[in-house]
């Protein structure tokens, strides 16, 4: 594929959804050159679901490979066991290795609905990480300083308060940033929280003699509850939710969130968010969050789903009706609490209770206040506003 050098491509390629590059006007310079650069991105399979913020840098590889460039996505089987803690207020537990292998078998078919995975180089780190000794390892925690891990603000947040900071968490920006010098990247794409990690990768890079990567930062974004996401804390839009669910989720963010997501999470022309960011200042912005609901599903999904998605959502949350249409299922006992689980409405027993007792469940259309409830077929369970299950 010819490299494209088309300077109105690389500037929106360097602007939009994008907090710093390091450097910019070097990867500028290489853009223009017509040379084919290798585009790498990593991540770690802490969680079965990638979700849209992780979405984020992959759309940013897309745009490199839509000009020709290498992309190479690293999937850490080995880094996701260690556990990286740069977003964490607290120690993040490590996995084990039969965790990582589980959450990571779509992650392929996942990236995919955002990448041309066919065009993609694929690895995962533990090909070379697994390979290396305490000598080696050695020589690379030479390169880096304590003070310099240490002043990382959530590191200083912690020490401050006392928290525990294990030696294993010092080595997890070591393990990524050999990662750079693996695959002998030209450009890192990460979040702003992985900036430290990034540059890791540059200082590698340049100890064992390669030229240092350029790195693009990308912001965070906020999850359903307006905290940053985190499928720890199960705010998330992920890319294998239904239709439905993916509408329901974008139409319960906060109004303020609308044109950050258009710019972050869609191809959207900016022109067009622009005229968007405008209209809102004196329309209603529940309009322009159909706009962007429709146009997240009709990417993930099909135009055809997110039409379908748009009519569900009017016709059940607008109107407050319940939908014709939903899921059964058979439980294998007919309480309220195993249905709630079997279904997916919640991941786990103690949840499921929790959101009883917050008076989140309806059983056709009566508040549930009892979590020994029993149903029977026929019954619709209801979760919250968006959420319904039919008994069967």
């Amino acid at each position: 594929m010819a490299i494209s050098t088309d300077i109105k491509k690389i500037n929106e390629l360097l602007s939009r959804g994008i907090e710093e590059v390091i450097d910019k006007s070097q990867l500028e310079k290489k853009l223009k050159s017509g040379k084919q650069l290798r585009i790498k991105l990593g991540i770690d399979p802490t969680s079965p679901n990638i979700h849209i913020g992780r979405a984020v840098p992959l759309f940013k590889l897309r745009d490199f490979q839509e000009l020709g460039h290498k992309i190479v996505l690293i999937i850490g089987d080995f880094t996701g066991v260690i556990g990286d803690t740069s977003d964490k207020d607290s120690e993040r537990p490590m996995l084990t290795e039969k965790e990582v292998k589980q959450n990571l078998k779509s992650y392929i078919q996942q990236a995919e609905k955002v990448i041309n995975i066919k065009k993609c180089e694929v690895h995962y780190n533990s090909e070379w990480l697994g390979k290396l000794d305490y000598h080696e390892i050695g020589r690379q925690a030479n390169v880096f300083s304590l003070n310099e891990f240490i002043s990382r603000e959530n590191i200083k947040k912690r020490l401050d308060a006392g928290k525990h900071i294990s030696l294993r968490e010092l080595l997890y920006p070591l393990m990524q940033g050999y990662d750079s010098v693996a695959i002998k990247a030209d450009v890192e794409i990460g979040g702003t929280d992985q900036r430290f990690n990034l540059l890791a990768g540059w200082e590698l890079q340049r100890y064992y003699g390669q030229e240092p990567q350029d790195i693009i930062t990308n912001p965070l974004i906020e999850g359903l509850d307006g905290r940053k996401m985190s499928s720890s804390w199960g705010n998330t839009i992920n890319l294998f939710d239904s239709a439905n669910e993916m509408f329901g989720k974008v139409m319960s963010l906060k109004d303020e969130l609308i044109i950050k997501y258009f710019t972050l999470t869609t191809r959207v022309s900016i022109a067009e968010i622009e005229k968007y960011q405008k209209e809102l200042t004196s329309g209603n912005p529940r309009d322009y969050k159909i706009k962007l609901a429709f146009e997240i599903v009709r990417f993930y999904h099909s135009e055809s789903d997110a039409k379908k998605a748009q009519e569900y959502f009017i016709k059940t949350f607008s109107k407050k009706e319940t939908p014709e249409t939903m899921p059964e299922i058979k439980p294998s006992n007919y309480d309220i609490i195993t249905a709630i689980v079997e279904s997916g409405l919640s991941p786990t027993k103690s949840e499921a209770r929790r959101v009883i007792e917050q008076k989140g469940v309806k059983l056709n259309e009566a508040v549930v206040d009892d979590i020994k409830q029993k149903i029977q077929k026929g019954d619709v369970i209801q979760k919250g506003k968006r959420f319904f299950i039919r008994i069967s």
